[in-house]
């Protein structure tokens, strides 16, 4: 049985966490979410980025005409709350906002909005051994939707429709991920995850308007990327540059940093992880592993009685 959930306001048992056949969402998509980790660091359990995961939160919500009662805040305390009741000392948070009942019809603006929280043990998204051999892709058949056509800077369900078609075609071709290219043929993203490419020791990164999800881990690379001395460019990638890249990596809180050997069946560098993929990874590891945070980038869980006898177990 799954951990109790956030409901509008107060956790609710897990299989009481259900919605109507006839909700709005079921029919049109219309919800927003978020993709969170909270790690068991050596200094106690962390949040990666709650802020900046709830403020995007609230800006879908926002793009797609979304009251959401809850400020950034109180979906901040939410989300402590409802890990500290799980008992896990690390996890998987999906926060989503949607809209429900009331009217049936394209128009929500008559719908209730509800929003839940849950969590979960999730590992590595990719496969554990993916984070240090790498792992093959295809460029998709599917593109990146075209800029307003669906506002991209929103991570609302909808946009995943796109996002599992690339992955079932990967998956199914014996791939374990897909690129998107965008409408006009460039490099965009993964089906769930940022990309970054690497030539002569500098990073390239497709900018937001290839309507990309501006990512947070995305960002969060640029930074550890720059403050080590490393040139970071978000410009056109064309897609032949991934077949001569030194080095590529998929960001993303489920990804995290995880190494691209092959696109296509062409070799990337060695076929295994480079050396600027594995010095971002430590960094990157030190913070959500080590507990060893310059940039304020973790919120820890309140400490709670069945938090401790989780993690001492």
């Amino acid at each position: 049985m799954g951990h109790d959930i956030w409901f509008n306001g107060k956790l609710i048992p897990y299989e009481d966490a259900t919605i109507h056949v006839l909700s709005h969402v079921v029919h049109y998509g219309t919800s927003v979410f978020e993709g969170i980790r909270c790690y068991n660091t050596e200094q106690g359990s962390a949040v990666f980025r709650l802020p900046e995961h709830m403020r995007r939160l609230l800006d879908s919500a926002t793009i797609y005409r979304m009251p959401c009662p809850y400020d950034l805040e109180a979906l901040q305390a939410a989300t402590l709350e409802t890990i500290a009741s799980s008992g896990l000392a690390s996890c998987y948070i999906r926060p989503v906002i949607f809209r429900g009942t009331g009217s049936m019809g394209v128009n929500p603006l008559n719908n209730t909005v509800d929003t839940f929280i849950a969590v979960w043990e999730w590992g590595a998204y990719l496969g554990p051994e993916a984070l240090e051999a790498g792992v093959d892709v295809q460029v998709a058949s599917w593109n990146r939707m075209a800029p307003n056509t669906l506002p991209a800077m929103a991570k609302a369900g909808g946009n995943y429709l796109n996002a599992g078609l690339v992955k079932m075609n990967a998956v199914l071709n014996g791939y374990v991920e897909g690129i998107m290219l965008s409408v006009d043929g460039y490099v965009a993203e993964g089906s769930g995850e940022n990309l970054f490419l690497i030539r002569d020791g500098v990073l390239y990164t497709a900018p937001v308007s290839m309507s990309i999800l501006p990512g947070i881990t995305r960002d969060a690379v640029i930074r550890l990327a720059r403050d080590r001395g490393y040139t970071v460019m978000e410009k056109q990638i064309p897609r032949e540059a991934l077949y001569v890249a030194d080095e590529l990596f998929f960001t993303g809180t489920a990804a995290e940093i995880t190494p691209i050997r092959s696109v296509d069946k062409y070799t990337i560098g060695s076929g295994k992880r480079g050396p600027i993929t594995k010095t971002l990874q430590e960094a990157f590891f030190d913070i959500i592993q080590g507990g060893n945070d310059p940039y304020g980038w973790l919120t820890p869980v309140p400490v709670t009685a069945p938090t401790e006898a989780v993690a001492a177990s």
